[in-house]
């Protein structure tokens, strides 16, 4: 069975669990030997081959204990930014610090001209 847009949730959770088991029966592993080697508990990989919902590191986990954990680039592929997006992203970079400006704040009065008092 292909995994696509038209399977539902349950029906993909399904398939990837059978395919998981799958996996682990040919590498000759018990549920208990991949869940130790994974730092999952057994019921945790139960779940999972039985086509039930775990958490997303318990998946990371058993994938990579069973050297699966690169096919999920294939999954989510990184994003590549087009040559425009990143000629713009390159205008918008900052190139150099700022100092601080400072704002000069005249006298009592604030019209800028000095009071005659600090003339004196």
């Amino acid at each position: 069975m292909h995994i696509n847009e038209v399977l539902t949730d349950d029906a993909t959770l399904a398939e990837l669990g059978r395919r998981l088991e799958q996996q682990r029966l040919n590498r000759n592993l018990t549920q208990q030997e991949l869940a130790d080697l994974a730092g999952v508990g057994r019921a945790t990989l139960q779940r999972l081959e039985g086509g039930r919902s775990v958490q997303a590191t318990s998946m990371i986990r058993v994938l990579r204990a069973l050297n699966l954990l690169a096919g999920l680039d294939a999954v989510v592929p990184a994003s590549e930014i087009s040559p425009i997006a990143e000629l713009e992203r390159e205008r918008r970079r900052r190139r150099r610090a700022g100092r601080p400006r400072r704002r000069h704040t005249p006298g009592p009065n604030r019209t800028g001209e000095a009071d005659a008092e600090e003339i004196r």
